[in-house]
């Protein structure tokens, strides 16, 4: 169990990236955004929700393995939010790029409540939640400025 929960947290490794590691981690999401891409909308969704769910328990397992609070090791938590950002928005290479950037955006600025979950809730679900309010944000961001274009 403690080698999955290593794989997960890490993304596959993703988060033992020696800089930027939450970039990379997010980096790291795009193929899997664009195999759930071909789901339609109400599937996405329906598999989005167990991944943030199966994301804080694994955060949660990671820092007890790590031995630290919110480890930059830990990125399962850039993949959700970064599907919470591509949710419904088409599989193409603008929107994948534009996506990455209005999310590692969010995800640093933690407007609120984002940087409530992240300073505040002390466990796996504070690792997650920041990360899916930052998707949120840069989910509607995203459909806006698509919508612009």
């Amino acid at each position: 169990m403690r080698r999955f929960i290593v794989v997960a947290a890490t993304w596959f490794g993703t988060g033992l990236s020696p800089v930027a590691s939450g970039t990379v981690g997010t980096l790291g999401a795009i193929p899997l955004y664009l195999a759930l891409a071909r789901l339609p909308l109400g599937l996405y969704l329906a598999t989005l929700v167990p991944f943030i769910f199966l994301s804080a328990w694994i955060s949660s397992g990671a820092e007890r393995v790590f031995g630290e609070k919110d480890s930059g090791k830990i990125v399962i938590d850039e993949v959700a939010g970064y599907l919470v950002t591509m949710a419904g928005a088409p599989a193409g290479w603008r929107s994948v790029v534009i996506g990455f950037f209005l999310f590692r955006f969010f995800d640093i600025v933690k407007v609120p409540p984002a940087r409530y979950f992240d300073r505040q809730v002390k466990n796996g679900w504070g690792v997650v939640l920041d990360d899916v309010v930052a998707g949120l944000y840069a989910c509607a961001a995203l459909h806006l400025t698509l919508r612009l274009l």
